[in-house]
């Protein structure tokens, strides 16, 4: 196990390399983009990309603190999920809106891959292998389907 003060030094170690990898890759407009804040543009749409003990996952996340409009933005998603499904080239996991453990509700649509471990250096090739195509490919979702949000 890690001490709390090592888990956040591996964590920041891993996105701090993370982001000057995709800080080489021009978005889909041929722009600059800082892939680990990623502007949608869109108050309470989020592109969000994780990586824990277990698992990493990126999607795409609604928290809108309006249930309608939470339900309004999550519509619209599904709305684009067979454009999303063709531009990620995989089926993706879709949760309705639902309260977290904090009571806020959120949204979304998100790709996992289980059993990398980002405390486990060695897993750190497999999970920026995972990541970096889905944000592109969320990127250029984002060009066709931002004019609908």
């Amino acid at each position: 196990m890690y001490t709390p003060q090592e888990s956040a030094r591996l964590r920041q170690a891993f996105w701090t390399a993370f982001g000057q990898y995709m800080a080489l890759v021009p978005g889909a407009g041929g722009e600059k983009i800082n892939w680990l804040n990623y502007k949608t543009g869109v108050r309470f749409l989020v592109f969000k990309a994780d990586a824990g003990r277990e698992m990493a996952s990126v999607g795409i996340v609604l928290s809108h603190p309006d249930l309608q409009q939470q339900q309004l933005g999550y519509d619209l998603l599904l709305q684009s999920k067979s454009m999303l499904q063709q531009y990620t080239g995989e089926a993706w996991q879709w949760q309705p809106p639902v309260p977290d453990a904090a009571g806020k509700i959120t949204s979304g649509v998100y790709g996992r891959m289980a059993g990398v471990n980002v405390f486990n250096q060695a897993h750190w090739p497999a999970i920026i292998s995972f990541l970096k195509p889905r944000l592109i490919a969320l990127d250029v979702w984002w060009q066709d389907a931002q004019h609908a949000f």
